[in-house]
C-alpha cells in the first residue's frame, strides 16, 4: 500500500559539491555546510543533505579533550549592544615545525564576533599588545572597554599606561575563570580546532600567512550559528544598516 516513485532523483551534483565543501573545510559539521551550499543555490531539503552527507562519511571526528573539573559559570554582567562596545583578547600558543613556539593574540568584537586582528610571532610583550592596539585605534577606532585575563601582559605597566592614555577600560577575568571571558575563548577553541590543527607551519612567514588566511574567512565566509548563520561581517553590515534606518525616521 505505500507509494513507490518509478523516479529516482539524481544527487550526483549535490553529492559531488557537498564532499568538495567537506574536503575543503574538514572541521564543518552537516549544519554549517547546508548554510554553504545555500549560499551557492542548492535548494535540497535538509533531510537529503543529512543523508547523503552521512553515506559519504563525512562526519567530523571528535578530538579527545583534556577533563577538567567544571566550575560554576559566571556570565557577563552586561551584554553589548552595538560594535566597538567591547572587545577581548587572548593567547594561544602552537609550534612551528622544528619546535620554535608560536604565540597569538586573538581580538574579537564581542558583539559582532568579529576578529578584527590576529598577530602572530614567536614572542609577545606588553609593548606588541600596545602596538598591536595603536594599529587597530587607527584602523577601526577603539572600543569602550577590554576583557582580558590575568597574564603578564596585560598587567604589564605598558597596557596599563597605555589605558589610561586612551580612555579604554581594562576588564580583568577572576583568576581560574575563564569563562567570563567566553567570546574569546569560543573564538579561541575555533580557531584551534579549525586553523592551528589543521595546519603546519614550515616557519613564521608561512604561519603568519595561514593565520591571516583563517581570519580572514572567519569574519567574511564563515557561517556564525549565533548571528542567525551570517558571518561577522554580514552581521556588522546588517546592524550599521538597521542603525542608519533608525535613525532617518528619528530625524
Amino acid at each position: 500500500m505505500r507509494y513507490r516513485s518509478d523516479r529516482k532523483r539524481d544527487d550526483s551534483t549535490l553529492r559531488a559539491r557537498l564532499k568538495d565543501l567537506a574536503n575543503e573545510r574538514r572541521r564543518y559539521g552537516s549544519p554549517r555546510l547546508k548554510v554553504l551550499l545555500r549560499r551557492e543555490g542548492f535548494t535540497d531539503n535538509h533531510k537529503r543533505i543529512e543523508r547523503i552527507y552521512s553515506e559519504e562519511g563525512l562526519q567530523v571526528r571528535r578530538r579527545k579533550r583534556k577533563r577538567t573539573a567544571r566550575g560554576r559559570q559566571v556570565k557577563l554582567v552586561e551584554t553589548p549592544t552595538r560594535p566597538n562596545e567591547r572587545w577581548s583578547m587572548d593567547f594561544v600558543s602552537d609550534t612551528i615545525a622544528g619546535g620554535a613556539k608560536l604565540r597569538c593574540l586573538n581580538i574579537v568584537d564581542d558583539f559582532t564576533r568579529e576578529c578584527p586582528h590576529i598577530e602572530a610571532d614567536r614572542s609577545l610583550g606588553g609593548e606588541r599588545v600596545c602596538r598591536v592596539l595603536d594599529y587597530l585605534a587607527w584602523e577601526r577606532g577603539l572600543p569602550e572597554e577590554i576583557v582580558v585575563d590575568n597574564g603578564p601582559e596585560f598587567t604589564s605597566l605598558a597596557l596599563d599606561r597605555w589605558a589610561h592614555e586612551n580612555g579604554v577600560v581594562l576588564r580583568f577575568i577572576d583568576p581560574g575563570k575563564p569563562v567570563q571571558n567566553c567570546y574569546i575563548e569560543s573564538f579561541n577553541g575555533k580557531f584551534r580546532d579549525e586553523c592551528l590543527n589543521e595546519n603546519w607551519f614550515v616557519n613564521l612567514a608561512d604561519a603568519k600567512r595561514k593565520i591571516e588566511a583563517y581570519r580572514v574567512d572567519y569574519n567574511t565566509v564563515r557561517p556564525h550559528s549565533s548571528l542567525g548563520n551570517l558571518t561577522p561581517e554580514e552581521f556588522a553590515a546588517k546592524h550599521r544598516e538597521q542603525g542608519k534606518l533608525t535613525r532617518d525616521v528619528v530625524q
